[in-house]
């Protein structure tokens, strides 16, 4: 079986092309930074370890045998993806490159994301973002489980394990039906809500529990019979006079506002303050604290954009 460790070095390598470009020992030597006999004892010793005659020894120009030329073909690609490697750490060092592996919240992610995106192409066009959304609660289990490098969620987030920067705040607006009594108000606040059906999304995500708090303290009644799968199913079932609901700031710019479709209205709640915190979570062990705090400053930048957020961090 051959060895999991390859018997030679890269300096080696990097020895045999440059006798290659150079076709004499002396250059090469210089070329390399070395003497003369230290090299001739690399390649030896490159040659002892693959069992191959590297180099045609005579008078004249040094030429690498078949195998030589074979090796060093081989070795100045594994040269380049070494060098590739390095010049990936200075950069992902100074700023953001490579591949990142994000998860963000059903509820966020297609109505931030894009925008997110777009901008990092212009200012970081080396780095890659894969995203994949889930609920709150299995995004946490599944940046644990080592799936996600980070996560795009609401805060907070249980464990002492994590690095989270905070980003904005998110207002969360009252979404009811178009010919609802209490359409009529400009804002509302907690004895508005008093016996009235409050629809919310099930307990997977983190907006269950806030909005459900909030009924208890208002007097309000959480549907128990109809919760909600995703945004758009309580914007619907909202419209069809089952009830009023609470949705996201950025949901309602993206799906309501933009669309004015007309069935339903959004009223502020508590004057614009009841929200939500979101935040980029991330292993405190990862060692990419640093590429990840710029990320989460390219995404706050995004944020600004948008005069609902407030920023934070």
């Amino acid at each position: 079986m051959p060895n999991a460790i390859p018997p030679f070095t890269l300096r080696q390598l990097r020895y045999l092309a440059a006798l290659e470009d150079t076709e004499h020992f002396r250059e090469a030597a210089e070329s390399c930074g070395i003497s003369q006999p230290s090299l001739s004892v690399q390649i030896k010793t490159l040659e002892e370890a693959l069992g191959q005659t590297l180099v045609e020894r005579g008078r004249g120009p040094v030429r690498l045998t078949l195998a030589g030329r074979e090796v060093s073909r081989r070795g100045r690609e594994m040269l380049d993806a070494a060098q590739g490697i390095l010049d990936l750490s200075v950069t992902l060092q100074s700023g953001l490159a490579g591949t990142i592996r994000m998860g963000t919240s059903a509820t966020l992610g297609p109505y931030l994301m894009p925008h997110v995106v777009a901008d990092l192409h212009r200012s970081h066009p080396d780095l890659r973002l894969y995203i994949r959304e889930a609920t709150p609660r299995d995004l946490m289990r599944q940046i644990n489980d080592g799936h996600h490098d980070l996560i795009l969620t609401q805060l907070p987030v249980p464990g002492a394990a994590f690095e989270v920067a905070r980003l904005f705040r998110e207002p969360i607006l009252a979404v009811l039906p178009s010919d609802h009594p209490l359409a009529e108000r400009e804002g509302l606040d907690n004895p508005d809500l008093a016996d009235q059906t409050v629809l919310t999304l099930s307990q997977n995500y983190a907006l269950h529990d806030q909005i459900s708090a909030l009924c208890s303290e208002t007097g309000a009644f959480l549907s128990r019979d109809y919760e909600g799968t995703s945004l758009d199913a309580l914007r619907q079932m909202a419209a069809m006079g089952m009830g009023l609901t609470f949705l996201p700031a950025l949901y309602v710019r993206s799906e309501i506002d933009a669309r004015a479709a007309g069935d339903v209205v959004t009223r502020p709640f508590r004057g614009r303050r009841f929200s939500r915190s979101i935040g980029l979570v991330w292993r405190k062990n990862s060692g990419a604290g640093v590429a990840y705090s710029r990320l989460a400053s390219a995404i706050r930048d995004t944020a600004r954009r948008f005069p609902e957020l407030v920023i934070e961090g």
